[in-house]
């Protein structure tokens, strides 16, 4: 998003009135340092901010705002982390909210622990492994995007309650309020909406209540006009009073079933829009999982991130634990590149063909993330000389040098929307949150009369097994968690925080946080600007994509000499992190450019 967005909440420009944004020297020319906020005012954006008290970074300053907030007013980083996501249900309507679903690290100060929480989409418990198949074949994967069918049981909602009943010092009701009032005096369009919007008009035209909300007098938003959200407002208000049931058990989830099995089509529609089956026995079921994070060693550093049905936690881990075979941090850029590159081919691999919900697959997660199963996969990597995907996998139970096992399957399809939050607060607790509705716009389809969109998650499963010689994980089943890509993170020294990060971008997600890692810890880089940095993403593909810079790049030929294809991409992520400087400083990191900038901001600045 752009620095057109406004703060509209007052209660929140109040609380943030006085205060300045610090920038360290070397990031001045990113963005100008901004005054006192005051109510009306425009909060300017930041890629980075440095002091005491807590931080939080997101792509919105509106959402950073609100939980900036909360860390003032006494609240921890759990209380922030929701306050601030529910914000984002706001103002990154296309990206998350009510409707979708994600996965939360916690790091505990306390104890010096981490903890997570899947809070994934389920499929109705009527789905079967053929739920995409109609004649036997898969169906258009459009088709299946803009449906009831492709709707899985929302999660975030019980993420918030499960994250602050065990974690939080705030209500619920009071860490959405920011967000309740910004839905109900709107927020100011700027560029990155607007173009999404109109990405997604056509099929938010086919659905009533979407284009009464987001194409307002029947069209395109404005750049610079105030966009409102009453109906979510009401929501929030609804969920704050009433707690989470009023979705699992009342009369918000009673709406979101009738959406999805009789979804609400304007009159005169051509599109063929397929019901889903979800219904209220699938939300009364719902349940937040507190699985073990994921863990290895990264250079004598503690990494941790969140276990399957996530495939991010192990695949961050297995490339790593790859990657700490070489001295990156003496490589040439294409050396390193090269290198980089091969590790997520390797790690994508391996989890195709490996990884889906633990409830329903024997997912090895600690043979992925093992140093004896990398070691066994490192071996693959010629200096001189390109793999070739797709690259058939590894077998983590049974690791044996340059080994693979079975028929390589290439990697499917995954959408590239979603967003991401990092905070820390005063007492040195973290969160690093991932949440999504899937594609830009989700399902396309807005519960009548609540404001939030729809997801179309469940298009996360494999439609049919890539390859049928290949046992696929991440077929549909009943009450099943489609495999993610998210990849929440948190580093630790000795217990200590070092950083935390994460970012959306579908199956971008593993290599955006691989490779910023690996900018910071290996190649010594500012974690913003490591952030900032040009990206390249492989995921067992024959072709790896690469962003402007490095596809104008020499770069780019000295790699193709080595066999290496790409294509380009424009964009691929948009990370957030946060990282505690020696001194006891908090300094939060944002995108400088991607999705328009994102919002780092701390509660006491001191450069």
């Amino acid at each position: 998003m752009s620095n057109a967005r406004r703060l509209t909440v007052l209660g929140v420009t109040a609380a943030l009135a006085g205060s300045l944004m610090a920038v360290p020297a070397a990031a001045r020319t990113a963005a100008p340092r901004p005054g006192p906020a005051v109510p009306g005012s425009t909060p300017a954006k930041t890629p980075v901010a440095v002091g005491y008290g807590g931080a939080v970074a997101s792509v919105d300053a509106d959402a950073s705002a609100a939980g900036i907030a909360v860390l003032r007013k006494g609240g921890n980083a759990v209380d922030a982390a929701v306050a601030t996501a529910a914000a984002l249900g706001v103002t990154e309507p296309y990206s998350a909210g009510v409707g979708g679903g994600g996965y939360f690290v916690y790091y505990d100060a306390r104890t010096k622990t981490i903890r997570t929480l899947d809070g994934r989409e389920t499929a109705p418990r009527t789905a079967t492994k053929d739920l995409f198949l109609e004649n036997g074949k898969p169906i258009p994967f459009d088709d299946a995007v803009t449906s009831g069918l492709s709707v899985g049981t929302p999660g975030t909602p019980a993420t918030w309650d499960s994250a602050l009943k065990k974690w939080g010092s705030r209500s619920l009701a009071q860490v959405l309020k920011p967000a309740e009032q910004l839905a109900a005096k709107g927020f100011t369009v700027d560029p990155t909406f607007r173009k999404q919007t109109a990405d997604n008009e056509a099929r938010f035209r086919d659905f009533p209540a979407t284009a009464a909300l987001f194409l307002p007098g029947g069209k395109l938003p404005v750049v610079g006009s105030t966009l409102k959200n009453p109906d979510l407002a009401r929501t929030y208000q609804e969920l704050g009073r009433k707690g989470v049931g009023a979705l699992y058990h009342g009369a918000i989830g009673r709406d979101v079933v009738r959406t999805v099995q009789r979804p609400p089509v304007r009159a005169g529609s051509t599109r063929k829009i397929r019901p889903g089956a979800l219904t209220t026995a699938d939300l009364a079921a719902y349940r937040t999982l507190g699985h073990a994070p994921t863990h290895t060693t990264y250079r004598g550093l503690d990494v941790y991130g969140i276990a399957p049905s996530s495939s991010g936690g192990t695949s961050v881990a297995e490339a790593l634990n790859i990657l700490e075979k070489s001295d990156l941090s003496h490589l040439t850029e294409k050396q390193f590149l090269h290198r980089y590159i091969e590790a997520s081919r390797i790690a994508f691999a391996d989890r195709g063909r490996w990884v889906g919900d633990p409830a329903y697959e024997n997912v090895p997660v600690k043979g992925l993330t093992s140093k004896r199963f990398a070691a066994s996969r490192e071996c693959l990597i010629n200096d001189g000389k390109a793999l070739t995907s797709p690259l058939a996998p590894g077998d983590p139970r049974h690791p044996t040098p340059c080994g693979t096992t079975g028929p390589a399957a290439p990697t499917t399809y995954e959408g590239e929307n979603t967003t991401h939050l990092t905070v820390a607060d005063k007492w040195g607790n973290i969160v690093s949150y991932t949440l999504t509705i899937e594609q830009t716009g989700g399902s396309g389809i807005t519960v009548p009369g609540r404001g939030f969109l729809l997801n179309n998650e469940l298009t996360d499963f494999s439609f049919a097994p890539a390859n049928p010689a290949v046992h696929d994980p991440n077929l549909p089943g009943p009450g099943k968690r489609p495999r993610s890509s998210i990849s929440p993170t948190i580093v630790l020294r000795h217990g200590t925080p070092v950083l935390a990060l994460g970012s959306p971008g579908g199956a971008t997600i593993i290599t955006t946080v691989l490779q910023t890692l690996v900018n910071h810890l290996d190649r010594g880089m500012p974690l913003v600007d490591a952030i900032a940095a040009p990206r390249a993403s492989q995921r067992n593909a024959a072709a790896t994509e690469l962003e402007p810079a490095l596809w104008d790049s020499p770069l780019r030929k000295q790699l193709e000499a080595l066999g290496h294809s790409f294509k380009l991409n424009p964009e691929i992520g948009a990370a957030t992190g946060v990282q505690r400087l020696p001194d006891g400083r908090w300094l939060a990191a944002a995108e400088k450019v991607r999705r328009g900038g994102g919002s780092a901001m701390v509660v006491h600045p001191a450069p």
